[in-house]
């Protein structure tokens, strides 16, 4: 039984330490930004990879300040022309999308 204990206890531990790791690997690091209507910002923080996002309303100028790369697509639920967008970069005020989808 004294065995028994600890492997129980080890293995619980590493279940743990496995879904925290798998946890994080879902979600990009930092922020995702873009213009609204009438020039509002909108923000997404650590939006959640290969899930596309469609946006509800007008959406331009978008600025990936995350840790992973962004395709923005044309047309909603990710259909469209993609155009990547690479962490850290912007694009032009003036590019329209409909949906993005992250990593």
């Amino acid at each position: 039984m004294r065995v028994f204990r600890p492997a129980v206890v080890a293995l619980a531990g590493l279940t743990f330490a496995t879904t925290l790791s798998m946890g994080e690997a879902f979600a990009s690091k930092g922020s995702f930004i873009w213009l609204g209507p009438d020039n509002k910002s909108y923000v997404i923080a650590n939006p959640p990879n290969s899930r596309c996002l469609t946006m509800q309303q007008r959406a331009r100028g978008a600025r990936n300040e995350t840790n992973a790369p962004a395709v923005l697509f044309s047309g909603k639920k990710c259909n469209g022309r993609p155009t990547p967008l690479a962490p850290g970069k912007h694009a032009p005020r003036s590019a329209a999308f409909s949906s993005v989808r992250f990593g």
